[in-house]
């Protein structure tokens, strides 16, 4: 069994990479901790404030399938099993509503009664998501959260029912796992873009003031582990950046979470993008049953996807020289998540 090398093709896309602005995070640069947070606050914070109605048109660049065109709904979409329903942007615009797939409505990821509805937090896309009417509703305005005993199961798997994580034991909604980093990157994106506000007004909130309370901000942290960023919130942070004039700095830099608010907020940031000509060399090659991946300077996480776009291995802090056993030969990507490199590799 081996894994023959016969093309390594690099891509610098900005389709393939989360790829921020040369010198969008400077004023970051350096900072670690609470410095580090009130920095990105000053750098997210001023954007282009949308209509409520705007809203609609905007899906059609941020919350579009790849695939089939049709609504990117997170509450219906079924990775790695059948989607019951999809949805054609504008004519299926909720509306009235009676069951699950009868039309997609404007999902604020933080509901509106934890901050009293006030501007410009309910009109920012980056936790305004399109989603399924009815599968909306039944989350109401419950806390995110985990849930073994559901009382309720959409089509997709999400669920609500009595919270089995620590520090909190009201109900909750937990989305489909594909979907808990997308949500926890939203959430972390407004601790820091709505530091200065009230995100807490209403007692089922995750917020105390504009910070997550120290259960949500846990278990949040564990789904951003969990669940990489993706693909998809790539190209939703850049759509989103082209409306709003500002970015999720979680996706393009997810070690922030723990810069912040993790273990390594005792170390500062450096953040470094191809727009800012900070390359460093990297070698990715195949040998027998495995893949090396070798950096020379930063050692930035390492994935590796099969054919089919399934993740199959992820290493967050790997070292210098990584080598990754594969047990069939196939066709892989590689991609080194904050340098903007995705490496594709496959057989003879």
């Amino acid at each position: 069994m081996r894994i023959r090398f016969v093309t390594i093709l690099l891509l610098l896309a900005a389709t393939l990479c989360a790829q921020s602005p040369a010198g969008y995070y400077q004023n970051a640069s350096h900072k670690k901790g609470y410095a580090l947070r009130q920095a990105l606050f000053g750098i997210i914070k001023p954007h282009t404030e949308l209509s409520y109605t705007a809203l609609w048109n905007a899906f059609r660049t941020t919350d579009v399938r790849p695939d089939n065109s049709m609504v990117w709904d997170i509450y219906s979409d079924n990775p790695g099993g059948n989607t019951a329903y999809y949805y054609t942007f504008g004519t299926d615009q909720c509306g009235n509503y009676g069951q699950e797939g009868d039309c997609y409505n404007r999902e604020h990821s933080v509901p509106q009664s934890w901050f009293g509805e006030g501007t410009p937090m309910k009109t920012d896309l980056f936790h305004i998501y399109p989603t399924d009417g009815f599968v909306n509703g039944q989350r109401n305005n419950l806390a995110l959260g985990e849930v073994s005993n559901a009382s309720w199961t959409s089509t997709n798997h999400s669920k609500k029912g009595p919270n089995t994580v620590a520090g909190y034991s009201g109900t909750v909604f937990e989305p489909n796992d594909a979907y808990k980093g997308d949500l926890a990157r939203s959430y972390f994106y407004m601790a820091v873009c709505y530091m200065d506000k009230n995100l807490g007004q209403d007692n089922q909130s995750m917020f105390s003031g504009g910070s997550l309370k120290p259960w949500a901000l846990a278990m949040l942290i564990r789904w951003h582990n969990e669940d990489p960023v993706s693909q998809k919130e790539i190209d939703r942070n850049n759509a989103v950046y082209a409306l709003q004039h500002n970015r999720n700095p979680f996706i393009d830099f997810p070690e922030l979470v723990g810069k912040i608010w993790g273990a390594d907020s005792v170390n500062a940031f450096y953040p470094n993008s191809i727009a800012d000509n900070v390359l460093p060399s990297v070698k990715i090659y195949a040998t027998g049953n495995t893949i090396v991946v070798e950096q020379e300077e930063n050692t930035a996480p390492v994935a590796i996807y099969d054919a089919i776009g399934r993740q199959i291995y992820i290493d967050q802090h790997p070292g210098t020289r990584t080598i990754i056993p594969m047990s069939h030969t196939g066709l892989y990507i590689v991609q080194i998540k904050n340098l903007n490199k995705k490496v594709i590799i496959y057989p003879r």
